[in-house]
């Protein structure tokens, strides 16, 4: 702006006329900026007033856009819309990469850019000059073919084509505030889009824990009925059956609750619970599992009586059944499974356990097991889901404010364990 304007004083000395003329220039310039039009047909005019001052009737204004040089408005239509590699063999490359003006008197004889040349140009001399913002290259003006007998001279580059740039990189910077609006009504759509896909999912998740869980715990009573009178051989079926029933709903019910408490939906219902009784509960739900897989599993209570806690029962239940379960997807039969709780380390906490005589974790998976979707191999097991099962213990027992880790037992086996406030 400066530099300009000591362009304007030092013509108003030797040309009072030109100076004149820059100064209308100019004006029209910032009208054309302060319009209320579309950006394609702002740069147009820009580049009009440009070529009018300078008497050329060829020129073109370049933006830069990902490392290329795009054409947004020039003389030649079939041009606008071209992109240009920045590379220095172009003229308006190596004003680009500089961030220099260049004025060439005779393009023909300079042997930096062979490839211009043809008969789209009259004249031989041309100006170049980069649209600058706080030192960062924004795009180029190109002007040459001179009206007239005279031709492009030095002096042409400093009275306009400098402040021009600013005057347009301030219309540049608004094509990309125009941008910026752009994108956030883009990202308007996708959030409203979120919203009803998770609405969907929401309802999605109503239709698992109502409409299908409702049939699938018919299911497993009438499974259950079944079992005082099926013998023989198809008494394997339907513990099979009983199995898979058991499977499918806790898979379903951790997928729900999975999602509202990532969501920040889950609401605890905590009272007071008899941890004794909890225990076992959890342990009546899964010995009939344990038995089908001959795997002996036993409670490990301490002779002093344990205290009361303030906690949601059944999701803590459903933590307890989702540990055994894991541990007797990965347990060999003839082995024992521990399910126990003791006063933890801190004060007023308790921890349970599950521990189990399995074939162990390696330390690398030890840190991931409890990831979404994680597994601890790739065991096929009934009893082994899609790696939602400890996760959402993780979810549950974080959501209360507690602690679950894994630990290696020296012979073999590993112990899960998590600790909750009284």
């Amino acid at each position: 702006m400066r530099h300009s304007n000591k362009n304007i004083l030092d013509s108003i000395g030797k040309d009072p006329q030109k100076a004149l003329n820059l100064l209308q220039s100019i004006s029209q310039i910032v009208q054309v900026t302060n319009k209320k039009a579309q950006y394609d047909k702002k740069i147009n005019q820009i580049l009009t007033i440009i070529l009018s001052y300078l008497k050329v009737e060829q020129g073109s204004i370049m933006v830069l856009e990902r490392n290329k040089l795009l054409i947004v408005a020039s003389t030649r239509q079939d041009l606008i819309g071209i992109k240009q590699p920045l590379s220095e063999d172009s003229i308006a490359g190596w004003v680009a990469k500089n961030k220099k003006p260049i004025f060439i008197p005779d393009i023909g004889k300079d042997p930096r850019f062979p490839g211009r040349g043809g008969k789209a140009y009259k004249k031989n001399s041309l100006l170049s000059a980069p649209i600058l913002q706080e030192n960062k290259i924004m795009g180029v003006i190109n002007v040459t073919d001179k009206s007239g007998d005279k031709d492009l001279l030095q002096e042409d580059i400093t009275y306009l084509l400098d402040f021009g740039s600013l005057i347009i990189s301030s219309l540049v910077h608004q094509r990309l505030q125009s941008e910026l609006k752009r994108q956030k009504n883009t990202m308007r759509r996708q959030n409203l889009e979120l919203k009803r896909q998770e609405k969907l999912r929401d309802e999605l998740s109503s239709m698992l824990m109502h409409d299908l869980k409702g049939p699938l715990s018919e299911v497993v009573a009438n499974l259950d009925i079944l079992s005082y009178s099926v013998t023989g051989e198809n008494q394997d079926f339907l513990e099979a059956a009983q199995i898979s029933c058991d499977r499918t709903v806790r898979m379903v019910s951790n997928l729900v609750t999975i999602n509202k408490i990532e969501d920040g939906k889950m609401i605890l219902f905590k009272e007071e619970t008899d941890i004794r009784n909890l225990l076992e509960e959890s342990y009546s739900a899964i010995k009939g599992l344990a038995k089908i897989k001959d795997i002996q599993l036993s409670l490990d209570l301490p002779s002093e009586e344990l205290p009361t806690s303030h906690l949601d029962r059944v999701l803590i239940l459903r933590v307890l059944q989702n540990l055994l379960t894991n541990s007797l997807g990965y347990t060999n039969s003839k082995t024992k499974i521990i399910l126990g709780c003791r006063p933890a380390s801190q004060k007023n906490y308790l921890e349970f356990f599950v521990q189990d005589q399995g074939p162990g974790i390696p330390p690398q998976k030890q840190k991931t097991v409890f990831d979404k979707y994680s597994r601890i191999s790739d065991k096929q097991d009934t009893l082994v889901g899609t790696g939602l099962g400890l996760y959402f213990c993780k979810l549950a027992v974080k959501l209360h404010r507690g602690k679950i880790g894994i630990k290696s037992c020296n012979d073999h086996g590993c112990r899960f364990f998590f600790t909750l406030p009284i």
